[in-house]
């Protein structure tokens, strides 16, 4: 049970039992634009983050795949193809404007035969110990109020061999790309977000929250104290994107 009484959201401080509702309020306001920001956001490399995540996730034909935060379902595509007609995807995400979005994109792609939706929490997940072969989730954890409890209930569902892949903004690692990175999101993203989504506030949101999110070392140390036996990271982008991959023997 979390025992603070209040976390973050972005640089605020709120009353842990508010944060959910307000990232939920904050991605029901940007769902629509979503995938339009992230290609302007990133020029459109956030697709190259997230297919070096799949390649690096060695998926097989019969895996069972769980997906975290699935968002507009970009994993999932990628990912479902590669399990096949004997192994299966769970596209999961606490928002269900989101999960709405991301299945209708599969369905417009023809994959959705080995797919499976469901709204789920990483912090009190309902799906059985030692079941999945792999967890990934792509730029969600930000957003979980307890990290913590959320990697535990993840070791837990993971089977022996399992891999988690968590691909997340990070921390720059060099101090000139730092500085430029600091002044494009506290500056342009903000004003991208009123220009294309009508939402400049979600955006300020979604800058502050990469800040406060644990940095490259924080987050390989939580996956070990999760329970993992192993955690590695790869920085993407000069370590703006960092694809952290921790493994169940």
């Amino acid at each position: 049970m979390n025992k603070q009484t209040k976390t973050h959201f972005g640089y605020k401080q709120v009353p842990v039992e508010e944060k959910q509702k307000k990232v939920t309020a904050v991605f029901d306001s940007v769902a629509a634009k979503y995938n339009i920001m992230n290609d302007l956001m990133s020029a459109g490399i956030h697709r190259i983050w997230k297919r070096k995540t799949v390649h690096l996730a060695n998926i097989r034909p019969g895996m069972k795949i769980l997906d975290l935060a699935s968002g507009t379902a970009d994993l999932v595509k990628l990912m479902a193809p590669k399990v096949g007609n004997k192994g299966s995807v769970i596209a999961s995400d606490i928002n269900q404007s989101m999960l709405t979005i991301g299945k209708q994109h599969l369905i417009d792609a023809n994959i959705i035969h080995n797919v499976n939706f469901a709204i789920a929490n990483a912090e009190s997940l309902c799906f059985k110990e030692n079941f999945f072969d792999r967890i990934t989730i792509a730029f969600g954890l930000r957003n979980v109020t307890d990290k913590q409890t959320a990697l535990i209930n993840i070791f837990k569902c993971l089977k022996p061999g399992g891999m988690l892949l968590i691909l997340e903004f990070s921390k720059p690692v060099l101090p000139l790309l730092n500085a430029l990175y600091d002044l494009y999101s506290f500056n342009l993203l903000p004003k991208i977000g009123k220009w294309i989504a009508n939402d400049e506030d979600s955006y300020q949101y979604l800058a502050e929250s990469i800040r406060v999110h644990p940095d490259q070392e924080t987050l390989r140390t939580m996956c070990l104290g999760a329970g993992f036996d192993e955690c590695n990271y790869l920085n993407f982008s000069g370590g703006i994107v960092a694809l952290h991959r921790a493994f169940k023997y």
